[in-house]
């Protein structure tokens, strides 16, 4: 049984979010604030996080920036935030996903499967090395390597997006073609929460990110991977 962290200061919310998620066979954790929220992430190290932006004490986006230096789980942000900055903050530092309130707690289970189906595609593949030059992918393991450099803080989705532009070298993708292919189905059309990954993607494995070597912008289409 995976264990859901819920993390949100409107108690109506967390209980409802609560039955949903008990209904569909998950284990349920609570906290009302971010250091609490902390706390009992380091104890119970939980498989996924559903946040909450504008949290009492610590806010989600230091929650996720300090739950991402010991975890790679995933995270959904939760959040009544409609403006597009918090929502590419919250993607850059590390969260996979997003729901605005109001929402249907039925998108929201969606949604987490979706998550947990995509760490399971990497688990479950074959044995598979994806190499281009110094950089290499074990997929399997969910390790990459890069200008000899073991790179462990990519989140499952930053993965997913990294190892989707290198099994196909040369191939231009356009937003929309990464969306679909890191989520299964783009529930979204918000094909800038692409932009805020490979930016965060570049940050980890580039020697200098604004002069990026692998993951090559193909302006007013999209991104490709280096294939020369």
């Amino acid at each position: 049984m995976k264990t859901i962290l819920v993390v949100d200061d409107e108690p109506k919310i967390t209980q409802l979010v609560r039955d949903y998620l008990e209904r569909a066979g998950y284990r349920v954790l609570v906290a009302h604030d971010g250091q609490k929220a902390l706390s009992v992430a380091k104890t119970e190290k939980p498989d996924a996080v559903i946040l909450d932006l504008g949290l009492p004490s610590l806010d989600g986006l230091d929650f996720t920036r300090e739950f991402r230096k010991t975890s790679i789980a995933p995270i959904i942000m939760l959040t009544a935030r409609a403006e597009e900055s918090d929502k590419l903050i919250g993607l850059e530092l590390g969260a996979d996903d997003y729901i605005t309130k109001p929402f249907s707690p039925k998108e929201l289970i969606a949604r987490l499967r979706v998550v947990f189906r995509r760490m399971e595609n990497i688990v479950n593949a074959n044995s598979e090395l994806i190499r281009f030059e110094d950089l290499t992918l074990d997929v399997p393991r969910m390790r990459v390597t890069a200008s000899r450099r073991d790179i462990e803080e990519l989140t499952p989705t930053e993965f997913e997006l990294l190892a989707a532009l290198a099994r196909q070298p040369g191939r231009v993708f356009t937003r929309a073609q990464l969306l679909d292919a890191i989520h299964g189905v783009a529930f979204e059309s918000y094909e800038r929460a692409i932009d805020a990954h490979i930016k965060n993607i570049r940050k980890k494995i580039e020697v200098k990110a604004s002069d990026p070597k692998y993951i090559i912008t193909i302006y007013g289409v999209g991104y490709k991977f280096a294939d020369n």
